[in-house]
């Protein structure tokens, strides 16, 4: 694997889980394969748990860590032939080539406009860093997919799930802001790739890009999603078809403890932050079926054992 961009990166998903539940047990056997080699960490965006995971995951192998914030100050042009006359002073051309002079590997993160959902799904920015480095590339969440997120999703679900086919509902919830889709299109992305029961529910008009959710299953009703369901994973994410939209619906999707009575006493997901009360109530957010807290332990893990494969080629 050179670059790990989405989850068609990982071509034998049984042997990284076991490489990640191998990490997980002992994070520092492998700590001298990124010795004398430096990650630059790029956020387009604020991050907590992938600057802190990723940043932990590189420094357990040896590797020196180089973050930068570069939404401040710092204007990129991402494109070709224009006359660069006005507050964008250096190109991605010669920005992702001097980088890869200072870097083995480059980690990028950058959420959507939400306006232009051509652009977005283009992936201008991570297709251009991909383009023009010369180093490897760490995809830490883009505009349409966030796959070490989901790669640690997984890896969650192995390790709790009490039978060998679960019931797995990704559930659509209530936010006040317009958020992206790339966890959500993420999750259906590597969810797919097991042999587990996928249910997705969210009202109408939430509906992912078609060729996220193309083999799955869409239930409107939320109560009849979640019955008998083994693990709910919620997240909200704004609209696809009218793009990056929130749209009129009432704000009974939050998680409630009488919903997840429904379930087969189903564990709670969430890649956080989430907003309580709002998404979930305390009284299952706080309940001993949140697995919210190891799930996030787990992104150290994971991006471990991405960045490993990586080294190793």
């Amino acid at each position: 694997m050179r670059h790990f961009l989405s989850s068609d990166a990982i071509t034998d998903l049984s042997t990284i889980l076991n490489n990640i539940k191998n990490i997980k047990e002992n994070p520092f056997g492998n700590s001298s394969l990124g010795k004398n080699k430096t990650m630059v960490l790029l956020f387009f965006n604020p991050s907590l748990r992938t600057r802190l995971s990723t940043q932990k995951a590189a420094l357990n192998l040896g590797m020196h860590v180089i973050p930068m914030n570069v939404a401040q100050g710092w204007k990129i042009e991402f494109e070709d032939g224009t006359i660069m006359n006005l507050d964008k002073a250096e190109h991605i051309k010669e920005a992702a080539a001097v980088i890869s002079q200072y870097a083995d590997v480059i980690g990028i993160r950058t959420f959507p406009s939400l306006i232009n959902k051509e652009q977005d799904y283009q992936e201008m920015i991570l297709s251009q860093f991909v383009k023009y480095a010369s180093v490897p590339i760490v995809n830490m969440e883009s505009a349409t997919v966030h796959p070490l997120q989901s790669l640690t999703d997984l890896f969650t679900i192995e390790e709790y799930k009490k039978k060998t086919r679960p019931k797995v509902v990704l559930t659509w919830a209530p936010h006040p802001r317009a958020l992206p889709q790339a966890v959500a299109n993420s999750f259906t992305e590597w969810i797919q790739k097991m042999d587990y029961e996928f249910v997705i529910t969210h009202p109408k008009g939430y509906e992912l890009a078609p060729h996220f959710t193309k083999d799955c299953t869409i239930e409107y009703d939320q109560h009849k999603a979640f019955e008998n369901a083994d693990f709910i994973y919620a997240k909200n994410w704004s609209s696809y078809s009218d793009y990056g939209k929130i749209l009129p619906t009432s704000t009974n999707w939050m998680i409630t403890k009488e919903k997840m009575a429904l379930t087969n006493e189903a564990y709670f997901m969430h890649c956080l932050p989430v907003r309580r009360n709002v998404v979930v109530e305390d009284a299952v957010l706080d309940s001993p079926n949140s697995i919210v807290i190891p799930q996030a332990g787990n992104r150290t893990h994971a991006a471990q054992a991405v960045l490993t494969q990586i080294l190793n080629k």
